[in-house]
Parts: structure tokens; C-alpha cells; sequence
């Protein structure tokens, strides 16, 4: 997990990441003022290093000396073993209303020098697209530059978040196109995809996946990562029932090429209270690996730079493992020749594995017998509080819930119930269902049948118990295994950080 530190809730914003001779490289912005582009490396892709600041807004005066906003960086195609970084900025003369696509230069992704040339910066003309601000929302949209260059023509694209000039006003958002005729000469054309529903299509990413290009972009109505897919470069882009890429809270998808690896970097929006006030939160999850399916659409997978931080593997085959936590008369454990079986006729039971655990993976095969509900516990103490992941497995919903006693109850008040998160996958009668929980520091994330449907950021417990629940409902688990995954690090430095969920060095030895 990766933040920004500040007294006053200092963020960091959009990201971009670049891998590169066994680093990863991050690009990010740092909220709220939006005046520098922070640089950090890992070579895990997990535990990152700040180092040089990438680039300052300009002097008074300049383009871009208002603010700087989200930033792509990519091999300079005319000059090999060179980099250029197509970033947004602002001016303060203009009070911020007319966004401008800039470009700097590097040879070693450290050092960065903008470009002097007389292209830049480009503005967004017409007539396809709003360019003046007594248009529209009364101010330019264009912003987020993602190039492309496509991997059998060889055409160079420079997408953008930009508004066409017509339909409704909140209607209006689109990825703007220009094509790269000549180096740094870009030639506008129309809307590379118009959906004709969002205010406006920001981060937007273009990639070719197995025979078929994809875009993506994050929708600021619902806060999650939608896609489109075209069997040729100019569309036109189709979505399938379900385009949803990632659920809700996770923002600004990036993606990075690593090797024969198509990863997805992202930030997440954690909502906080502060002095009793709401406040926002972003931090960099891990990130995720993009495949597709056998119909083409796009999913994502858990980063398999997980599998390095685990240094013990436990298997969970026999019933004396397992302890029965409010003790449902009504509740069995079993050992059978299929597997552990677990169940609970009346009421409520949930089942917990050996041990208490604060980083892990947990894996099991699960078929459900029933019709009643179940679900996993994670970091659950004898109390009863923790984390509750909620499954309907016939339909297809996963929901993730922070349930446990408040420490001040006040009447009504006595308990905390809070919904984090929740998304669909495709559910059947009854499985069997490969199920995959990673809790890593604050970040969680819950897999089925191999594919990422919960990714979410939260610090409400720390550590507890790890297990199975049944209401009314029966589950057989095989191949249940619970792996401890080695501490997360928020930063790399001299003292490195650790998450504020855990002792210190000192205390844990």
C-alpha cells in the first residue's frame, strides 16, 4: 500500500506506471494542490521508493502554471532509449478553465525538461470538440493523455478526456483522437468512442489484448472503471451486459506492461471521518493483472507478486481444526471423503480455521448445500467482531461488511454495521466455486474462480480469526489452505513504514 503523508491529508492523485530494466516506475499527482508530479520505484510493483520529483508546475506566466494534472509516460519513438511524458497543466490567468496537453522529455525517467517545441501545448480544437469555455460546461475538458501506438500498423494515437459540441450538457463526454503524423505533429480527428451517457471519460487507456483492442476509461457517476472492445483500431467500441471493470472506490486505472504481463495499477478512494468531518482518502493498492475470458471480456486477476510474500502454508482437512465461534447447537463440522463440511440447520455459525492471522491468503474450493447463506469471516476476535464477506453464490453478489461492537455505545448505537463494498460475478445452483481472500495490511481483495470481484482499502480490525459462516445453509470446502503473507511496507526508505495497523519492529521482536 502506497499514500501520500501531510498533516493536512495530503493524496496522492492520478497514476501512471512505467516498468523498466526491473523497476517500476510511478508517476503520480499529489493532492490537493496539484503543483509537482511525484516519481517513486519498487521492484515489486508493491513497496515504493520516492525519488526525484518529475516536474514542477511553470514559472508565472507559462501555460502551465496554474496546475498540473494526470500524466503519461511512454519510449519516445523517435528517439530510442528516450521517454516522453504528455501531461495536463493549467493556467493561473485563465482561472483553470482551459486544460492543455503538454510534453516533457527524459533519457533516464529521472531527469525531465519540457519541451520547447512550437506544438506544444496542443489544445483541443473544433469542430468536433468543445474548445471554448463559453461552451458547454463553460470551460475546455482536455486532460488525461494516454498515447498509443498500435503494435501492427505502427499508427500513433494520442487519446484524451474531451466533451463533443452537441447533446445534453451532461452527456457530453468522450476520448478525444489525434493522430501523430509526423513526430509531434497531431492532427485531430473525431471522437475515438462518444458513449453519449457520462459527464466525461477520464484516464482513459488503449491497449490490443488477445487479437482485440480495449478501452478503458473511469466514470465519475458511479467511481469505477468501465470498458469498451472493438475488433479495429477506430471502433466503433461495443460493451458487453457487464463493462465494469473494477468496482466502486477504485479510480483513474492505469495500465503497464511488464514483460508478457498486462498489469493494472489504480488508486482507491477510502472515505475517513476526521474531527468529525468526512474526509477522502487515496492510496495505490497492488495491482492487478488483466486477462480476458473465453467471450472476450475483460477481467482482472490477483497480482502473482503476492505468491513472493508468502513464508508459511497451512492446510485446513479435519474437523478438530475448526472452532465454532457462538456455539449454534444447531451448528456440525464433519470430515468427509470430499472435503471439511460445515453447517449450521438454524441460525448463525461461523466456523474458524487455526490461529489468529493479520496478513494472509486464503484459498479454498467451496460447493454450497442449501439454500440457505454463507459467506468467509476474516480478522473476526471472540467477540464476534471483524470483517464479514457476504456470498449469495446463486446469484452472483459478494458484499463486504465491517460489523463489531462500537467502543462508545450509546443505545441504538451499541453496534457499528458498514457496507464497503460490493460487486456481482456470474453465480450458479451450487458450485463448486474457487474462492481466494488476500488481506494485505489494509488492502483486501477477494477473488472467484480466478478473478478479482472485490478490491477495497479499509483499517477497521487488524487481526483475528480467519473462517467460513453458514445460515441456514451447508458448505463443503476442499483444498483449504491459509498462507502468511509478510508484512506490508508503505514505503521503502532508510526507517521503511510500515502500516499503522501493525506494531513496530520493536515491539514485534
Amino acid at each position: 500500500m502506497y499514500a501520500s503523508h501531510g498533516f493536512l491529508r495530503s493524496d496522492i492523485g492520478d497514476v501512471d506506471v512505467v516498468y523498466h530494466d526491473g523497476l517500476f516506475h510511478l508517476f503520480h499527482l499529489v493532492l490537493p494542490n496539484h503543483d509537482f508530479i511525484a516519481h517513486a520505484v519498487s521492484p515489486d510493483g508493491m513497496t515504493w521508493r520516492r525519488v526525484k520529483n518529475a516536474l514542477f508546475v511553470g514559472e508565472p506566466g507559462d501555460w502551465d502554471d496554474d496546475m498540473l494534472w494526470t500524466m503519461h509516460v511512454t519510449p519516445d519513438p523517435e528517439r530510442p532509449g528516450s521517454w516522453r511524458m504528455f501531461y495536463t497543466g493549467l493556467a493561473r490567468s485563465e482561472f483553470g478553465r482551459v486544460q492543455r496537453v503538454g510534453l516533457a522529455r527524459s533519457k533516464d525517467l529521472y531527469h525531465w525538461e519540457r519541451s520547447t517545441s512550437k506544438t506544444y501545448p496542443i489544445e483541443v480544437p473544433g469542430p468536433h470538440y468543445e474548445s471554448s469555455i463559453d461552451e458547454g460546461r463553460q470551460w475546455v475538458s482536455f486532460r488525461d493523455p494516454f498515447y498509443f501506438q498500435d503494435p501492427d500498423t505502427r499508427e500513433r494515437l494520442l487519446l484524451a478526456s474531451a466533451r463533443i459540441k452537441d447533446g445534453p450538457i451532461i452527456r457530453r463526454g468522450c476520448v478525444s483522437l489525434a493522430v501523430e503524423e509526423a513526430p509531434d505533429q497531431f492532427v485531430f480527428e473525431a471522437p475515438l468512442h462518444r458513449p453519449g451517457l457520462y459527464d466525461d471519460v477520464e484516464v482513459p487507456n488503449l491497449f490490443k489484448l488477445d487479437g482485440r483492442y480495449y478501452l478503458m476509461g473511469s466514470i465519475r457517476e458511479d467511481i469505477k472503471i468501465h470498458y469498451w472492445y472493438a475488433d479495429q483500431l477506430r471502433g466503433p467500441y461495443e460493451n458487453f451486459f457487464d463493462n465494469v471493470l473494477m468496482p466502486s472506490g477504485n479510480y483513474a486505472g492505469r495500465i503497464c506492461k511488464n514483460g508478457g504481463d498486462l498489469l493494472l495499477f489504480n488508486f482507491f478512494s477510502k472515505t475517513e471521518v476526521v474531527y468529525g468531518r468526512e474526509s477522502v482518502k487515496k492510496l495505490l493498492p497492488p495491482p492487478k493483472e488483466l486477462v480476458t475470458d473465453a467471450a472476450g471480456r475483460l477481467k482482472a486477476k490477483s497480482f502473482s507478486g503476492f505468491n513472493d510474500l508468502v513464508t508459511r502454508s497451512e492446510s485446513v482437512t479435519a474437523c478438530y481444526q475448526c472452532k465454532k465461534l457462538y456455539a449454534n447447537p444447531h451448528a456440525s463440522v464433519i470430515d468427509r471423503e470430499d472435503g471439511l463440511h460445515l453447517s449450521c440447520k438454524s441460525g448463525y455459525e461461523a466456523f474458524l480455521m487455526p490461529g489468529l492471522h493479520q496478513d494472509f491468503r486464503l484459498r479454498a474450493e467451496l460447493t454450497l448445500e442449501g439454500l440457505g447463506k454463507t459467506g468467509l469471516v476474516l480478522r473476526m476476535n471472540d467477540e464476534g467482531d471483524g470483517y464479514y464477506l457476504s456470498l449469495d453464490l446463486v446469484n452472483g453478489i459478494a458484499q463486504m461488511r465491517a460489523w463489531g461492537a462500537n467502543p462508545t455505545p450509546e443505545f441504538e448505537h451499541a453496534f457499528r454495521y458498514a457496507p464497503l463494498q460490493e460487486a456481482h460475478f456470474r453465480g450458479n445452483a451450487h458450485g463448486p466455486w474457487q474462492v481466494e481472500v488476500v488481506a494485505h495490511g489494509m488492502y483486501i481483495e477477494f477473488s472467484v474462480d480466478g478473478y478479482v470481484v472485490l478490491s477495497l482499502v479499509d483499517d477497521s480490525f487488524a487481526e483475528g480469526g480467519v473462517g467460513f459462516y453458514t445460515e441456514s445453509a451447508a458448505v463443503c470446502l476442499s483444498h483449504l489452505t491459509i498462507e502468511t503473507l509478510s508484512r506490508p511496507v508503505t514505503e521503502a526508505a532508510a526507517e521503511q513504514v510500515y502500516t499503522a495497523t501493525y506494531f513496530a519492529p520493536e515491539e514485534e521482536a
